[in-house]
């Protein structure tokens, strides 16, 4: 069980991702445009804002933890922005209530936000109006960042996701060439303004060639958001290489690589040691778990022929024989998966409360025309935020990884 503990933080990111597919007519193959190393500071805020791509993410969390897990030694809050069927004009945010108007609604979001650092997700709605449509969407973006650029906020654009569905092969075409044009859109004005441009579309689009990560359509399945957290780790340039520990037993002494061995507590262990990883692992899908890359990978040299298995706090973690153990064991289970799914669940519930704070089910009657019959309940929305720090605190404490004690132990 996670302690929980109340940490002093400040500051604020803003990750505005832009879901277009894009670099394609440009003859841009690579992952990124106009790359720095990416980082973030302490007290930085991300938002993800954009639209559904973002949305539907609340239900996974997979791009908040995977950001999470990389800068676990800084303070980064989240806010997730994602509206489904929004613009960058924002008319997916129209409400009863005008004004403000649908625009005016998108400003008030991205302020209240307060980014630092933005991912701006766009461009797979403005994509039904075709080629047409694109001078409209330039200057949408163009205006969009020009408010982002007002805030001090570093913006980082995404290609849109292509379409995968029974429909015929010709009308999926057509609609993938579209959203192809408006991501090559999204790069060249990336490029013109010096900001950094993520392909997703190509990734997701082979990756969709091998796993179901798309349903309705275009929207994406946990095992998608898992394998986007992934695009986007490896376009940013975090580090992605396998966690590997090495154990080479001998009886009167063993030694470690990225570990610690540590005397043993009873004679049945025939090593003892502690592994302390750099980051937490992304939290296994429900579905497909078994294709995922999650996994740490630990190789124990020096076993007599047999079969052997890795303990931790008292649980099985892993079970193979002496050859196997030699050449490297896959570990997809234990303290830290648990420590990480516990995180996730920290993440879920803070995004949950910050959805209902800001997007309200009875809007109309707290903040809209009829705030005169129920306005008295915008303190219990500004009151959520008590909660929501709390929860911050937590995942922010939580999220760098502990050390993990295991011991091997022969099966007779």
């Amino acid at each position: 069980m996670i302690r929980l503990k109340v940490p002093v933080f400040a500051g604020y990111i803003v990750l505005f991702f832009l879901t277009l597919a894009g670099g394609f007519a440009s003859g841009q193959s690579s992952t990124t445009a106009n790359a720095p190393k990416f980082d973030l500071k302490d007290g930085d805020r991300v938002v993800f804002l954009g639209n559904s791509i973002f949305e539907n993410d609340f239900q996974y969390g997979y791009l908040e933890m995977a950001l999470t897990t990389r800068f676990s030694d800084k303070g980064i809050t989240f806010r997730n922005l994602g509206w489904t069927g929004d613009n960058v004009w924002g008319e997916g945010r129209s409400t009863y209530t005008n004004p403000p108007t649908p625009y005016q609604h998108l400003m008030e979001d991205i302020t209240k936000a307060q980014p630092t650092v933005v991912f701006l997700a766009y461009g797979g709605v403005e994509a039904q109006d075709g080629k047409a449509g694109i001078p409209h969407f330039k200057e949408g973006l163009e205006k969009l960042l020009d408010t982002l650029d007002k805030l001090g906020a570093r913006t980082i654009l995404l290609s849109t996701i292509p379409v995968a569905s029974n429909d015929t092969a010709q009308h999926v075409a057509e609609r993938n060439a579209d959203l192809e044009l408006y991501s090559t859109a999204i790069y060249q004005v990336a490029s013109l303004r010096n900001k950094q441009y993520i392909d997703i579309y190509n990734p997701i689009l082979n990756t969709s060639k091998k796993s179901v990560i798309l349903e309705n359509t275009v929207h994406l399945n946990e095992l998608g958001y898992y394998y986007l957290a992934t695009i986007l780790e490896k376009a940013l340039g975090l580090d992605a290489a396998k966690a590997t520990t090495a154990i080479t037993y001998a009886k009167e002494k063993s030694t470690a690589s990225n570990g610690k061995v540590i005397p043993a507590d009873d004679e049945s262990a025939l090593v003892k040691f502690t592994v302390q990883n750099q980051y937490l692992p992304l939290p296994t899908p429900k579905s497909g778990g078994w294709i995922v890359d999650n996994a740490r990978m630990l190789r124990i040299a020096g076993l007599k022929k047999g079969y052997y298995v890795l303990m931790s706090e008292n649980k099985e973690v892993a079970a193979a024989s002496a050859r196997e153990w030699e050449s490297g064991v896959e570990i997809k289970q234990g303290p830290q998966f648990s420590q990480s799914e516990e995180v996730r669940n920290m993440i879920l519930k803070k995004n949950e409360i910050h959805f209902f704070q800001y997007r309200p089910m009875n809007q109309t009657y707290i903040t809209g025309f009829r705030k005169y019959e129920q306005g008295r309940h915008v303190k219990g929305l500004e009151d959520q935020n008590i909660l929501i720090k709390f929860l911050e605190g937590q995942i922010i404490l939580n999220s760098e990884p502990k050390e993990v004690t295991y011991e091997l132990r022969k099966l007779e």
